[in-house]
């Protein structure tokens, strides 16, 4: 059992992954204390938190941010630092003993790389990092001697699933469920009418919009095959995708003698959040108890590539190597933007993606500073698409 209270950072922390964390230290004041929290926008809620854990230090974007931080707070203010280097700083203390990685998008990677550079025990929800930089990742955490737990439902699933969580002799293949999100049934007319409030609308999950959309696009579950591969060392070839509507199982692991051993629970983060948070042991998470009684009937399918071409997409680039995912993913963080503003259809997330991915040269990754220069001309191309396809 813990003998000490173990001080946890949450970048994200106004994100639906930083308030489940949040809900889960709360349930277990005896084990964690909340040491730094860091939120970009939302400065109501941050506030609320500051003051309901009274973290020792707080990470806000801008001084503007900052001001609108410490207007909104009832107590007296903790540390606050800015900018993005504050985030790389404090994830990489030694005054933390675990960092939630829950910055959505490429915006978490330099904070995600500097935990497993400092050796820290880094629970990663923020999967653009083994996007785009899969490789400086892997390496930061062998490097720095880091503790890595997959937050993702999916992959902490995966890694219950497997011995030590890591694949070894026997294990024949990985399944990765996927929801097939609100549109699993529509057809290719209906999603060309898709609305923004129509793929949020998540039948499962309660997540963040540009999440929702990836969902409903099986773009989330192509940056989850990514992020399997780095992080169980494998090939697309050896993950089958399957849609299982229910999110009951989470996902299951092929092994050579005909076994399969699947992950189960009800559809809530807190779930894999009190796994990471615990690892080795387990804890109380506040989450439902699935009720078996009531599970009239547990289906699965294949996905359809052709209505749902992102995720042959995201298998495509993890192939092509090098820069590749990191272009797709900033296509799709602008495509999805584009999106929800009005600007594109449903059905061209997919099409610009492709487009974006063919038409910017891949290159073989050595650097942070490469892949910010890489993802920016992503991001260029894709906005002059977007002007040009756009609705």
């Amino acid at each position: 059992m813990a003998t000490s209270v173990q001080n946890i950072t949450i970048l994200g922390a106004t994100g639906s992954i930083g308030q489940n964390t949040l809900d889960v230290i709360h349930r277990h004041p005896e084990r964690y204390r909340v040491h730094a929290l860091s939120g970009h926008s939302n400065m109501t809620q941050l506030a609320r938190d500051v003051d309901r854990f009274a973290p020792d230090v707080v990470i806000v974007p801008t001084a503007e941010r900052r001001k609108e931080l410490l207007d909104r707070l009832s107590r007296p203010a903790p540390e606050i630092r800015t900018g993005e280097q504050a985030l790389v700083d404090v994830a990489g203390s030694s005054d933390a003993d675990a960092v939630m990685a829950a910055i959505v998008g490429a915006a978490g990677l330099e904070s995600s790389i500097a935990a497993a550079r400092a050796g820290r025990k880094l629970l990663l929800a923020n999967k653009e990092s083994l996007v785009v930089a899969g490789r400086l990742l892997m390496e930061a955490v062998q490097a720095g001697g880091a503790t890595l737990l997959p937050i993702d439902s999916e992959h902490n699933a995966i890694f219950q699933c497997l011995p030590e969580g890591r694949v070894q002799s026997g294990v024949e293949s990985v399944l990765l469920t996927a929801s097939g999100g609100p549109f699993r049934d529509a057809s290719m007319e209906q999603l060309i009418h898709v609305t923004p409030d129509q793929a949020v609308a998540h039948p499962n999950w309660s997540m963040g919009r540009k999440i929702s959309v990836d969902s409903a696009t099986l773009m989330n579950k192509g940056l989850e095959l990514i992020e399997a591969c780095w992080l169980f060392g494998l090939q697309p070839s050896d993950i089958e995708v399957v849609i299982h509507p229910q999110s009951v199982i989470h996902s299951m692991v092929r092994y050579v003698d005909g076994s399969v051993i699947a992950q189960m629970g009800a559809p809530d983060m807190r779930t894999p959040i009190a796994y990471g948070l615990a690892y080795p042991e387990r804890i109380a998470s506040g989450s439902d108890r699935l009720a078996f009684n009531e599970l009239l009937s547990l289906n699965f399918d294949q996905p359809d590539r052709e209505r749902f071409p992102c995720l042959r997409l995201a298998e495509e680039a993890f192939d092509a190597g090098g820069t590749a995912p990191a272009i797709l993913n900033a296509a799709n963080e602008e495509t999805v933007a584009a999106f929800l503003e009005g600007y594109i259809g449903f059905t061209d997330i997919g099409r610009i993606n492709e487009a974006v991915l063919c038409e910017t040269e891949h290159q073989q990754v050595h650097s942070v500073e490469q892949l910010r220069a890489v993802d920016q001309m992503a991001r260029e191309c894709c906005r002059s698409l977007v002007a040009k396809f756009g609705v």
